[in-house]
């Protein structure tokens, strides 16, 4: 077991019911709830909406700057403050990234429980996002805390891109092949961890994961050859493909034996480490996945596994993506693979093993 807690007087995941992108609502659940908004399509200049659930606003602004705008947060999926403040701020940028687009400045979300919590554990949180925020070149220029019953963080993040650098999860082409840049395990990481179940050493490639900012998605939109991106986070590699192939009006087909797991990952989700989000991921969105008759449960829990900070989907031109997966491992994403294909057909998802 992790010793992270060694600072702490107390578990801070124990102060929430939920952690991480495990967090989000079902998928199913937030349709219900966008069923009858405004999509925005009376505004001309607003690129990207809530259309095809994609990572993020986008507003163009003039000829050579569109507004990227995203909002994310969560409940501790990690004891130390730290981290936690890190992992949130990472996921939220991630949307920025995933666009196609560069940060620019944050705002800080915070509620805390603040007659449970000492002062300095939620200057930790902060201070951790901060890091974050600075890493990736930005500063937290303000943002908004409430007093509340259980420990939430995270951030409103702005960015920036060209035009052209836009890239939406709706515009996969067929025969594109698609890359996944970070490895599958979060969520069953963080139910070992709440159980007291996670290895130091597995700790430790947790974080590396969900800190890992997904910057190469700026560098990917600059490629003529990269059609769509999204990020990977609380409906697993299943429901953000699925949401890739409604998008593009394409079907998808992902080869599990390519898709790249943490180290313990397996033996965990067959020890049956499972969050909750992925019993209600497959619930919303099983009947729209084709996969193997012989699939166990455990290997389908990986695949509805909710990721916080999760790598990005990046659908290319088939006849680039073994030099574009080589740059991708070159700027520090190890466990990036070319995981399926974008096929002919209606909107669906089908696996492999």
């Amino acid at each position: 077991m992790d010793n992270s807690t060694a600072t702490t007087p107390f578990r801070l995941t124990a102060l929430a019911h939920g952690g991480g992108c495990g967090c989000k609502l079902a998928p199913s659940v937030l349709q219900q709830l966008l069923v009858d908004q405004p999509v925005g399509g009376q505004f001309a200049r607003l690129l990207v909406g809530t259309e095809t659930g994609d990572d993020a606003a986008v507003w163009q602004l003039d000829d050579e700057t569109c507004i990227i705008a995203t909002t994310d947060f969560f409940m501790p999926m990690v004891d130390d403050p730290f981290d936690f403040g890190r992992i949130a701020a990472a996921n939220a940028l991630s949307d920025v990234y995933a666009m196609g687009g560069r940060p620019i400045m944050a705002l800080a979300i915070v509620g805390m429980p603040v007659e449970k919590m000492p002062t300095e554990m939620v200057r930790e949180i902060l201070r951790g996002g901060g890091a974050i925020c600075a890493e990736a070149g930005i500063p937290v220029a303000g943002g908004h805390s409430i007093d509340s019953l259980e420990p939430i963080y995270g951030l409103a993040v702005i960015g920036t891109a060209p035009p052209a650098s836009i890239r939406r999860n709706s515009d996969a082409r067929v025969g594109d092949a698609l890359i996944l840049t970070k490895a599958l395990g979060v969520g069953i990481y963080s139910a070992a961890f709440k159980k007291g179940a996670l290895p130091s050493d597995a700790y430790a490639e947790l974080i590396a994961s969900t800190t890992l900012l997904n910057r190469v998605g700026a560098e990917l939109a600059k490629n003529v050859d990269v059609h769509a991106v999204t990020d990977v986070t609380g409906f697993g590699i299943l429901g953000h493909a699925l949401e890739m192939a409604r998008g593009s009006d394409k079907r998808i087909s992902l080869r599990a034996r390519d898709i790249a797991l943490f180290a313990r990952c397996a033996e965990l989700a067959e020890a049956g480490y499972v969050t909750g989000a992925s019993h209600r991921n497959w619930a919303s969105y099983g009947m729209s996945v084709l996969v193997p008759d012989d699939l166990p449960p455990w290997q389908r829990h990986i695949l509805t596994d909710p990721q916080t900070s999760g790598g990005l989907l990046v659908s290319c031109r088939p006849e680039r993506a073994e030099a574009l997966l080589r740059d991708i491992i070159q700027a520090g994403y190890s466990a990036a693979r070319i995981i399926g294909q974008v096929e002919d057909g209606g909107p669906g998802l089908r696996v492999t093993t």
